[in-house]
């Protein structure tokens, strides 16, 4: 199962990006849990600077940006 972790303050950015992460992650049919960090100091901890940002396992893969459904699932798969 991937954890899939949409880091922002919950500002319109961060929410349409765990909508397109969700909306991606049905339609590469994975396994996932979506999570959403909006405490500065823990994104700060994962090294993101601008939001929004998306973590996958851990990982960021990307910031600043809201990515495409088809970026997503490139980025989740």
């Amino acid at each position: 199962m991937k954890k899939l972790e949409v880091l922002g303050t919950g500002c319109p950015k961060c929410q349409k990006l765990a909508e397109l992460t969700e909306e991606a992650a049905k339609e590469a049919g994975i396994e996932y849990e979506l999570g959403k960090v909006t405490d500065i100091n823990k994104i700060m901890e994962y090294g993101v600077m601008m939001t929004p940002a998306l973590a996958v396992d851990g990982e960021v893969k990307v910031s600043g940006k809201v990515p495409t459904v088809d970026e997503l699932k490139g980025l989740i798969g």
